[in-house]
């Protein structure tokens, strides 16, 4: 008699090989057996006609926040998710000393980078914590539906380290500086730390407009940070850059890894100014690790990189213009009544061709890369379906067109404008990155940030339904090609050797899959954070179970209650091992 037996379903086990039908049996928090299984199971769960893989493992969130207060971590979990690292672009809450200015400006920073509301974040960080290991063990006090692996946050670290000094990118540490920084991030990753993270980018900003600290981390800091991962022999480094200078910075991410003698990531993302920069970037990544000691993978979107344009966002057209002000703070209900009358729309469409501010520039072309979202969502719209396109073809201003759009379903419609990956109006340069599989992992859905204008946590389960299934403006990928990556490969990298795989002796973190009804909905606004924050969350429909160490946690999109995630503390053993 097994614990839990799922029978019959189509598995696809993470390895890359074939689909085939067959059982997998749980016993404890444990694969025990995977094909014909004869033996009953204290409870069976039918899987005929559905797909079983392993969970999906998202390697690029930022709950680091929301993990000390939630026990759900919704969006990620309820799209399959069993395991998630957060940390990521250097930022986060740990280390921190006691009081309110650091608090303040690890709180401002995150969301100036990450759109999480600071109001939020006052409400429902404990603080509990000073150094790393407190905050570790914070979160191993809180029960999850998932495990999480945290990282060292580069910002947080220096601002401990620097004091009001580190927040100040043109500052550089100090010879002593580094040593404290790097004898830290030992600390942590003996205490269980994934790994350490840093941002190099200008558009990771406080909420009042102060560039992150580490932008221009000295060669001398970052190799400092990387000695301590070569004397723990642990962890990986996750980079966040701009590649102003190409060359420079990839130089630098290769000596990390090299001196490190760890493995090291990066973003990469398309972008319409240099759409063919990512080859370069890819190219220049291969040749690195033909080199002893060096270990680098490139993290890829799976779709466009877009914002969600709507009244209850924090971004569309005419926020910023003087005529909203005095609406701004209204219920959504009273702004929509507001808009509909035509003396402010006239106002507002004044100052909106007279100023073209911020985002009324992006879309100032005629609105070709603004898109209706849709329910079910359209993230590969042709260019004859953008707003400037149909404006066109009916003879109203786009701006005009905009405005109508915004005040329909009352004041909830979303519009959609991906910025990167998509500079040719099609996902063919995004398949390209999926299909580098030597170099590249799927990355950045950005789960638990962004929670007003972006919402990609979804990634995974997309990964399935736009590749495997519905692409139709070109190729897509295959089922098994798709589960591997998004499993097995995401788990290798950040050492939890432990999972990803359907097979005898590892985790027992799976999905069942309905995957003929596999359905992404539309975002949409909850007020569920501390202190009545709002955020977007992306329901989906398909996923029939979700089994995290055994124990089912989601069945039909609905927790079970159920709470088996804990911290993972560091890399973690493949079994027998």
């Amino acid at each position: 008699m097994h614990d839990v037996v799922v029978r019959g379903g189509r598995i696809v086990d993470g390895t890359g090989q074939d689909a085939f039908v067959g059982d997998v049996a749980i016993d404890g928090d444990r694969i025990s057996a995977v094909g014909q299984v004869d033996a009953k199971g204290r409870r069976e769960i039918d899987a005929e006609g559905h797909l079983v893989t392993p969970g999906w493992v998202d390697i690029h969130t930022h709950y680091d926040g929301q993990a000390t207060w939630d026990s759900e971590l919704a969006p990620s979990s309820i799209h399959g998710v069993t395991s998630v690292v957060m940390g990521n672009c250097g930022v986060g809450f740990a280390p921190a000393r006691p009081g309110l200015d650091e608090h303040e400006m690890l709180i401002e920073l995150m969301e100036g980078v990450e759109d999480i509301p600071g109001t939020a974040l006052h409400e429902g960080l404990r603080w509990d914590w000073e150094s790393l290991p407190q905050y570790f063990d914070a979160l191993d006090r809180t029960p999850h539906t998932i495990d999480i692996g945290a990282q060292v946050p580069h910002a947080a670290l220096r601002a401990y380290v620097m004091g009001a000094a580190g927040a100040d990118y043109k500052i550089d540490a100090s010879a002593d500086e580094i040593a404290e920084m790097s004898r830290l991030v030992a600390e942590a990753l003996e205490a269980g730390a994934i790994g350490f993270a840093t941002s190099r980018s200008v558009n990771h900003r406080s909420r009042s407009g102060k560039k992150i600290g580490s932008l221009t981390a000295s060669e001398a800091e970052i190799l400092g940070i990387a000695d301590a991962l070569r004397r723990t022999g642990k962890g990986v480094m996750q980079f966040v850059s701009d590649f102003r200078d190409l060359d420079a910075e990839l130089g630098l991410m290769r000596d990390a890894s090299r001196h490190a003698g760890r493995p090291v990531s990066l973003t990469l993302i398309q972008v319409d100014q240099r759409p063919d920069k990512w080859r370069r970037v890819l190219d220049w990544v291969g040749q690195a690790n033909a080199e002893p000691g060096v270990a680098m993978r490139v993290q890829v979107a799976p779709r466009t990189v877009g914002l969600l344009i709507g009244l209850e966002g924090s971004m569309h057209p005419f926020v910023r213009c003087d005529a909203y002000r005095p609406i701004a703070d209204l219920p959504l209900g009273q702004r929509v009544a507001a808009m509909r009358d035509p003396d402010l729309r006239r106002a507002l469409m004044q100052e909106a061709f007279r100023e073209r501010r911020g985002f009324l520039k992006m879309i100032g072309g005629g609105a070709d890369k603004l898109f209706r979202l849709g329910d079910p969502p359209n993230y590969e719209p042709a260019p004859e379906e953008s707003l400037g396109a149909e404006a066109a073809r009916t003879g109203v201003d786009p701006f005009e067109l905009v405005y109508d759009l915004l005040l329909e379903r009352d004041g909830r419609e979303l519009l959609y404008l991906p910025l990167g990956n998509y500079a040719a109006f099609n996902l063919d340069a995004a398949r390209e990155m999926l299909l580098e599989d030597s170099v590249t992992l799927p990355g950045l859905s950005d789960g638990g940030a962004h929670v007003s204008f972006i919402s990609d946590a979804s990634f995974p389960t997309f990964l399935l339904t736009h590749w495997c299934r519905d692409r139709t403006r070109g190729e897509q990928l295959p089922l098994e090609y798709v589960v591997r990556r998004q499993t097995h490969d995401t788990a290798r990298h950040v050492g939890l050797h432990d999972r990803g795989v359907l097979t005898p002796g590892y985790l027992a973190d799976l999905n069942v899959i309905d995957f003929d009804n596999l359905r992404l909905r539309a975002p949409e606004m909850i007020h569920d954070l501390p202190a009545g924050g709002k955020r977007l969350m992306q329901r989906v429909e398909g996923y029939r179970y979700t089994l995290k160490r055994g124990a089912v946690t989601f069945e039909d999109g609905r927790s079970t209650g159920e709470m088996p995630g804990r911290l993972v503390r560091g890399a973690q053993p493949a079994p027998g091992l």
